[in-house]
């Protein structure tokens, strides 16, 4: 007889649960044994008298009921091996049924432990008892476990008694789902202890004589523009580039290398003259001209407003701004940089805003244009111009930055050359520097991507509280405890449920109730944007303009310009708009289609609330999207969302309007199609 032990997963007291196992088996096997041959003489012809018919009768009556023994009902244990007490007790069942049919069935059918019909010396076959299921504990031997659960192998003990599974099986569970703990990434020192700012416009306001580091006619500038008091982000970032140009632009403090800023604020919170001021006085005291200042921003909007706000603060200085963004012609761009002399090229710009694309360009194609001598790079908006690193303008410009071997004069008094790690050796000579400025109302605080801007020891200014970690993978944050980002504390956030075809009406009745001079409506496609300011303009009753890329840079100007006028009453645009674009007196926000990211949402919205004013936005919403807006919502720092119902009485007397102005809409589509395909 063969007997197989299996051992899945056995623990270190393996060896003298073994031993014990192999005992129990052997005793088994001798119980076995003896139940054998017990059959054996039971399967031979009794040899009785003739006057003992019921006696056999009553015996066999005897066997027949103890085979057809009822089955019991027994309490399923987890854990334990086939036969044990723990088992399933179908398996048991049918393992005692089997060993007690033996003699009645197994007989006539040649059974596993029947010699007859295969010979005395043929092996006996072996049988198996199979887990129920990979969780439930092996056992050390399954018949072993049948006689560990049978009263003769417990010593008596009824199975219910079984004290659980043996000393050596690991019992296998515990597979139900539980939450894992979130994984809080290590951060670098400069990014998780930030030097906090005042989020509050209105609070926390500086006045313009407490900072006696910036210049007398500055001051008499800002205060010829209105301006009495530094907001928090400006009073904090001010003094630290004026301290980094304390000595000069051309030497920093100490002759070492000043550190890289990365400013994070809400929107209308000043960043623009935060680095404006300091950059026009560090270089009021330059000789040559040459380019000192770069500043990139995403959009030519954008990149205009910027070059304004520079000129003001120039205007009565020696240094020139050049606005380089594409709308004009290359030639007449280069015309504004450089000059060429009987001397070689000369440079007309101290100042340069520009857009990427249009930068590259002209650092390519530009004879004498050169950014040798540059002092300051600030990068505005700049989770928007990191995300359009794929374009590789920042290699190129950094590059262009830094002279190469050949050309660098050996007599020269401040040499420029690749930042590498400080030694004496590299202080030797005075270094000019170049100081990287980051602005962003959501800026990432993934260090991946702030990698690639190669930052040399940067320094964080945040409106919000030491950072815990990175909330999102592709996701960008900066904020505070609250959430992910920081929102002008004048906005009023409110959003609509509607169904689709009512969403043309719903904005219709908002502008007209609320009776508001300038609302600025944003759309996720110039298809829409287009669509929905015909539909409006033949509904009638409201001055409305349509703003994207379907109009040219001067066509976009004037209609700026006009919606600032209040000329037009509803501005409808993508998201050309929705960066940095300060356009005064917006009282109203409405997402048209709901943003799909937070980022796009805050700066959407953030064109209205601005210098502590205050400020609604509201988002149509459809019953699919109302979940997942408002859980972003939620997350992304807003400190109260609002439902805005509109209800069906108040829609109704827009209808018939409404009806016709679809109408109107389908007849100038089509006139639109045919004039395409002529």
């Amino acid at each position: 007889m063969a007997l197989f032990h299996v051992a899945r997963y056995a623990g270190p007291e393996a060896a003298g649960a073994e031993a014990e196992a192999d005992g129990r088996a052997r005793a088994l096997l001798e119980r076995l044994r003896c139940r054998a041959r017990e059959r054996e003489l039971q399967k031979q012809p009794p040899q009785q008298e003739p006057s003992e018919p019921a006696e056999a009768a009553q015996t066999a009556q005897a066997a027949g009921k103890r085979r057809r023994r009822p089955r019991r009902t027994r309490r399923r244990k987890s854990g334990g091996a086939p036969g044990s007490p723990h088992a399933p007790p179908c398996k048991r069942r049918k393992a005692d049924d089997e060993d007690e049919d033996a003699g009645a069935g197994r007989a006539s059918r040649g059974g596993p432990w029947d010699s007859g019909p295969r010979g005395a010396d043929a092996p006996p076959r072996p049988r198996f008892c199979r887990a129920e299921s990979s969780e439930e504990a092996p056992a050390g031997n399954s018949v072993g476990a049948e006689a560990a659960g049978s009263p003769e192998g417990q010593g008596g003990q009824p199975p219910e008694e079984a004290s659980g599974p043996p000393a050596h099986a690991l019992v296998l569970g515990g597979f139900g789902r539980s939450k894992a703990p979130k994984v809080q990434p290590f951060l670098p020192a400069w990014l998780a202890e930030p030097s906090c700012v005042g989020k509050s416009v209105t609070e926390g306001l500086v006045p313009i004589e407490d900072i006696p580091e910036v210049h007398p006619d500055l001051r008499k500038r800002l205060r010829a523009q209105g301006i009495s008091s530094y907001f928090p982000v400006q009073a904090a970032v001010i003094p630290a580039l004026l301290e980094s140009a304390a000595n000069g632009f051309l030497v920093s403090r100490g002759g070492y290398r000043p550190s890289d800023l990365c400013v994070s604020a809400p929107t209308g919170s000043g960043k623009t003259l935060a680095f404006v001021i300091p950059v026009v006085q560090a270089l009021l005291r330059r000789a040559v001209c040459q380019v000192r200042a770069l500043v990139v921003l995403p959009t030519k909007e954008l990149a205009q407003q910027v070059s304004k706000v520079f000129s003001v603060y120039t205007d009565a200085t020696p240094l020139r701004v050049a606005l380089v963004t594409g709308q004009k012609s290359l030639a007449k761009e280069q015309e504004s940089l450089v000059q060429d002399t009987a001397d070689g090229f000369r440079c007309l710009a101290d100042i340069v805003v520009a857009t990427p694309g249009r930068l590259v360009d002209h650092v390519e194609q530009t004879p004498g244009f050169s950014l040798q001598h540059l002092r300051f790079l600030v990068i505005d908006e700049a989770d928007r111009v990191i995300d359009s690193m794929h374009q590789a303008w920042l290699p190129r410009v950094v590059a262009a930055a830094f002279p190469s071997e050949g050309s660098r004069d050996p007599f020269a008094l401040l040499q420029r050359t690749q930042p590498r790690a400080v030694t004496a050796a590299s202080v030797c000579c005075p270094q000019m520097p170049l100081q990287k400025l980051l602005f962003s109302a959501t800026l990432t605080q993934n260090p991946e991507k702030l990698q690639q801007l190669g930052l040399y020891r940067p320094r964080l200014f945040s409106t919000g509280s030491v950072h815990g970690g990175l909330r999102d993978p592709d996701v960008d944050v900066a904020g505070d405890l609250g959430g992910k980002y920081t929102f002008p504390a004048g906005l009023t956030h409110r959003y609509v449920p509607c169904s689709l075809r009512l969403k043309p009406l719903v904005v219709l009745h908002l502008i007209l109730e609320m009776n508001l001079s300038r609302v600025l409506c944003f759309t996720n496609s110039r298809e829409n944007s287009h669509r929905l300011f015909l539909l409006v303009q033949a509904f009638g009753g409201v001055r409305v303009a349509d703003f994207s890329s379907r109009y040219g840079p001067g066509a976009r100007k004037l209609i700026l310009k006009r919606f600032q006028q209040g000329k037009i009453q509803l501005l409808i645009s993508t998201d050309a708009t929705a960066r940095g674009i300060d356009v005064q007196g917006v009282q109203l926000v409405v997402n048209y289609d709901a943003p799909q990211y937070l980022r796009t949402y805050v700066h959407r919205v953030g064109r209205t609330a601005r210098a502590g004013k205050s400020g609604q936005a509201f988002t149509l919403l459809l019953e699919v999207q109302e979940r997942r807006f408002v859980r972003m919502l939620r997350e992304g720092g807003v400190p109260r969302l609002e439902r805005h119902d509109a209800p069906s009485e108040l829609l109704q007397p827009l209808v018939p309007r409404y009806q016709e102005a679809l109408s109107q809409l389908e007849r100038a589509i089509r006139e639109e199609q045919r004039q395409k395909a002529a």
